[in-house]
């Protein structure tokens, strides 16, 4: 029996489909392939996979529809592919439980770099200490401080939380209403401007450059990510 990670892949475009099943199996996956949307949901059920690729538009429904029927019974993580210009549908694929999404056209080793990020979100180190670190940045849960290679950084309780829901996510495209429910709650889901304050202000304090952003990167008019 292979111990490669099995991945549903869904695309009704052969050609896409083609290459996709290259490059997984390149990197080391097992694919399933699906062309439409209830061959997707129906290898799914048959064959659970350990995660799954979703085109966005299918010739018998939509990606975000097959993301949240999978999302009904199943964790795993999901990627969407989509065309430039799909905002409105990535950020509802993105609050019915899609983890990313890669813009087509794609590079190979984005795709796969985006995949196993989400692998390894699925999977948390259980020894792992209440600290996350990356690139000088530390974030010590326990002690509710942030150090900015070694310097201590003073931080509102909101932009604390903020930075935790980033880094805890990282390198996940997190949604504006996702953001903003989680730190602020439901009532604040649609208040942006609120969000895209807190952001400024923590990139001032975080951000060797805040104009050029390292840590908090933005996916113009859907969210934002920890990309470091």
């Amino acid at each position: 029996m292979s111990d490669r990670l099995r991945v549903l892949v869904c695309d009704d475009e052969p050609q896409i489909l083609r290459a996709l099943k290259v490059i997984l199996r390149e990197a080391g996956f097992e694919v399933l392939p699906a062309a439409t949307a209830r061959e997707a949901l129906d290898a799914a059920a048959v064959t659970p996979p350990a995660a799954a690729i979703i085109d966005l538009l299918l010739p018998d429904g939509d990606g975000v529809e097959v993301c949240r029927s999978l999302r009904e019974w199943s964790e795993m993580p999901i990627l969407l592919l989509s065309a430039v210009g799909d905002e409105a549908e990535k950020v509802r694929a993105l609050e019915l439980g899609a983890d990313d999404y890669v813009t087509k056209p794609f590079a190979p080793s984005e795709l796969v770099a985006r995949l196993h990020a989400a692998l390894r979100r699925a999977r948390p180190d259980d020894d792992a200490t209440p600290t996350l670190a990356a690139d000088g940045l530390q974030l010590d849960l326990a002690a509710h401080e942030v150090r900015l290679n070694g310097a201590l950084v003073h931080l509102t309780p909101t932009e604390f939380e903020l930075l935790r829901t980033l880094m805890t996510n990282r390198g996940r495209l997190m949604t504006h209403r996702a953001l903003l429910t989680q730190v602020w709650g439901p009532a604040y889901a649609t208040d942006t401007h609120t969000l895209r304050v807190h952001v400024a202000n923590l990139r001032r304090k975080i951000e060797p450059d805040a104009d050029e952003p390292r840590y908090i990167t933005t996916d113009p008019g859907i969210g934002y990510r920890f990309s470091t």
